[in-house]
């Protein structure tokens, strides 16, 4: 995520846990004989949500972020090799689980040319990836995670491990989950973009810059998730650890926010905090990460963060600080909330 005042080849070699096929407690799912849809557990949970859900793992989110956040990255500052080296490696697991490339053509991509950041002299790329919805395939769920970080200050290398490792290894893993979904036939009814964006801690570049070159027409786009650290604790939380902070999920639609607390109470049970649900919040966390770039477009908004904690943008930001579980959890939550909203009946209004 980026501060408030901004401050101005990997070989692909572990792509394991993204080539097996995942299995789940839930694995045998009961069916209605009439319609083939799934019976509802008794404790009104859809089976189908549980199975793929719980193909989200702590171990599965470690081997990759430690994996995506290593030094080899070069802490991914925009326009430089290390970055390069972080949108070849989401490719590389794309392909692999045989989700589409979302840009034009069919590409990963989406090119940012130079012009486009103004005095400073880079090009570089967001990385989409998508899922096609089996019903309403025009209407466009999009989960996004930005992908760069700060780079390397004096030798050390910023990892970014948590800012926002955690947020671009959580949306490879619930692409994964949903592919899973699509291949067994239980895909979305909506279609979901995968977007990975860079230049988030130069100004949130990468989603103005799709927010203003949408491969999806915004009309049709019915949210933005958006992830930006869910792999840590905020100190001032360290009481009650079971939590996410939710911002703007009510701000442009009351649907969304009605619609979030349902898949949390239903799948996950997790504290959602609102501390900083809010355009007057001291922090200005909502203008602070890429859903503020479909918010400004009228796309309704939820924004997943765990707060800030001594080593935000800091060369500490390391993998072996996640907390793994409680980063498997959230997205595990944001998984279901996204499997609510790709297939309900009505995408949520606005207000």
């Amino acid at each position: 995520m980026r501060k408030t005042i901004l401050i101005a080849s990997l070989a692909i070699t572990a792509l394991t846990s993204c080539t097996s096929t995942k299995t789940s407690s839930t694995e045998s799912t009961a069916m209605t004989p009439v319609d083939n849809e799934p019976r509802m557990m008794e404790d009104g949970k859809n089976p189908l949500v549980v199975k793929y859900m719980n193909t989200i793992t702590a171990a599965e989110l470690k081997e990759q972020l430690y994996e995506y956040a290593s030094d080899d990255m070069e802490g991914r500052m925009t326009g430089t090799p290390g970055q390069r080296k972080a949108v070849e490696y989401l490719k590389g697991k794309y392909q692999v689980m045989n989700v589409p490339g979302g840009a034009q053509n069919g590409e990963y991509f989406q090119s940012i040319p130079q012009e486009f950041f103004g005095k400073r002299e880079i090009t570089s790329e967001n990385v989409l990836a998508f899922i096609e919805g089996s019903e309403k395939p025009e209407e466009v769920l999009v989960i996004s995670a930005h992908l760069d970080h700060v780079g390397t200050r004096n030798g050390e290398v910023y990892n970014g491990a948590d800012d926002d490792g955690s947020g671009t290894i959580a949306l490879v893993e619930i692409a994964e989950a949903f592919q899973q979904a699509k291949e067994e036939g239980n895909g979305p009814k909506r279609s979901i973009l995968f977007l990975h964006v860079t230049a988030e801690e130069i100004g949130l570049q990468g989603s103005k810059y799709y927010a203003q070159n949408p491969v999806y027409p915004l009309a049709n786009t019915i949210a933005d998730l958006n992830i930006d650290m869910i792999g840590r604790i905020d100190p001032a939380r360290e009481a009650k650890t079971n939590y996410v902070y939710l911002i703007g999920s009510d701000m442009l639609s009351q649907d969304l926010h009605d619609m979030s607390e349902k898949a949390n109470k239903t799948y996950v049970n997790m504290d959602l905090d609102y501390t900083y649900n809010g355009k007057d919040d001291p922090n200005r966390f909502y203008y602070r990460s890429d859903h503020y770039s479909f918010a400004e477009k009228n796309v309704p908004v939820i924004f997943y963060f765990n707060g800030t904690h001594e080593d935000y943008h800091k060369s500490s930001d390391t993998p072996d600080k996640i907390e793994y579980d409680l980063y498997a959890q959230r997205a595990q939550l944001i998984f279901a909330t996204a499997w609510e909203l790709a297939n309900a009946d009505q995408r949520p209004m606005l207000k």
